[in-house]
């Protein structure tokens, strides 16, 4: 059977980029870009063309640039948002204008003083502006998340007709749980009217830690186009983080559903993403992170040794990374050093294990990490005499 396969949505860039410090370039913005189209994804959304000039120059040379996705540039409901961002796109293949206004009763209330019927109003006015210069409309809801599902279903169901290719539903503050996200994506998908002329998205952040398993919900409830970051990076605890999302559907083939990401890539492009923008990977983050791979428990690293698959659901190849790690600490067993011994040159029999194990032991209570030339030293140090192997 084949999969349906889930649209990536691609925000580094733009909700990436909101990350204090982290501000980019036009020339880094470019790097990033060619990386992600190389990498799969299915859009970029490459800024907000109206906030900056540099971010204006920004959409228009990615838009040159990217040869394969669609490159997408961020507006409000405001017809000279949409206005600039239609002309900084008129370079893409395939442009995409994504537009919106926020949807709760807080929003409505507090951020614009004014009421449902209004707010509709002005969501189909802009959806159908944006029309007249792209043919790929995406609308996103803000807070979404702690909308009203019927409203929102009218709301969505407005601008469908209006024109809108894409509904984007974002849990804006991360508040949402992952039955409650998956619920209201199967609500819109079964009470929005012509539902079948536009994709829902997913867009969630990760303010309670549950943006990914959100996204999956949604997913899983009949979303098919996610929005995330590398690294997950984005406005304050972050946004839903892609290589996460990509390695969950593929590592659950039972979900039906994957994407056209290149997963070896992954790796690298975090480490690319980190670099540009001064952003260091948490080492225990999933995936990408440093200690993703890597196994420091006595029992842990035996198993490991013995057959990868004890204690990684993962393949390090296939999401780039060289090989699993056996990290020595004073936690490790002796399988563990046998195994690191044997790749600094060093066949140890059990009884010669035995010696040296245990003055590893004194090395690694004083040290958080033993390395290679720590082993060196180690064997050096042990009373008997072991001969090194080429």
């Amino acid at each position: 059977m084949s999969k349906d396969k889930v649209d990536i949505f691609d925000t580094t860039l733009r909700d990436g980029e909101q990350v204090p410090g982290c501000k980019l370039e036009t020339k880094q913005k470019l790097t990033i870009a060619e990386r992600l189209d190389n990498l799969g994804v299915d859009i970029i959304e490459a800024g907000f063309p109206v906030s900056s000039p540099g971010d204006f120059k920004s959409v228009s040379e990615i838009g040159k640039l990217v040869k394969n996705a669609a490159v997408c540039g961020l507006t409000r409901a405001v017809k000279k948002d949409i206005e600039v961002a239609a002309e900084a796109l008129k370079y893409a293949k395939r442009p995409r204008i994504h537009t919106g206004i926020g949807t709760s009763d807080s929003h409505i209330k507090h951020k614009f003083n004014s009421n449902r019927e209004a707010i509709i109003e002005r969501a189909v006015e802009a959806v159908a502006y944006a029309k007249t210069f792209v043919e790929d409309v995406e609308f996103y809801a803000e807070d979404a998340g702690r909308t009203d599902n019927e409203f929102l279903a009218r709301v969505c169901s407005a601008v469908v007709k209006a024109g809108a290719t894409v509904l984007n539903i974002p849990d804006t503050t991360g508040y949402c749980l992952p039955e409650e996200y998956g619920a209201k994506i199967k609500y819109l998908k079964e009470n929005v009217k012509d539902i079948h002329k536009a994709t829902l998205s997913c867009h969630c952040h990760n303010d309670l830690g549950l943006a990914t398993a959100n996204s999956i919900a949604g997913a899983i409830n009949g979303a098919r186009q996610i929005e995330c970051t590398i690294n997950g990076i984005g406005e304050r605890a972050g946004n839903t983080s892609l290589e996460e999302v990509v390695m969950v559907l593929r590592q659950h083939p039972t979900l039906n559903l994957d994407t056209n990401i290149n997963s070896k890539l992954l790796y690298n492009t975090s480490q690319m993403v980190s670099q540009e923008m001064g952003m260091m990977v948490q080492p225990n983050k999933a995936i990408v992170g440093a200690n993703a791979f890597a196994h420091s428990s006595g029992i842990h690293q035996d198993g490991v040794i013995k057959n990868r698959e004890t204690y990684e659901i993962i393949d390090p190849a296939d999401v780039g990374v060289n090989a699993s790690s056996i990290v020595l600490t004073a936690r490790s067993g002796r399988a563990a050093l046998a195994y690191r011994a044997k790749l600094v040159g060093y066949e140890l029999t059990k009884l010669q294990l035995d010696e040296v194990y245990q003055e590893f032991l004194k090395y690694a209570d004083n040290k958080k990490e033993v390395f290679d030339e720590d082993i060196h030293e180690i064997i050096d140090s042990s009373a008997i005499n072991i001969q090194s192997v080429p």
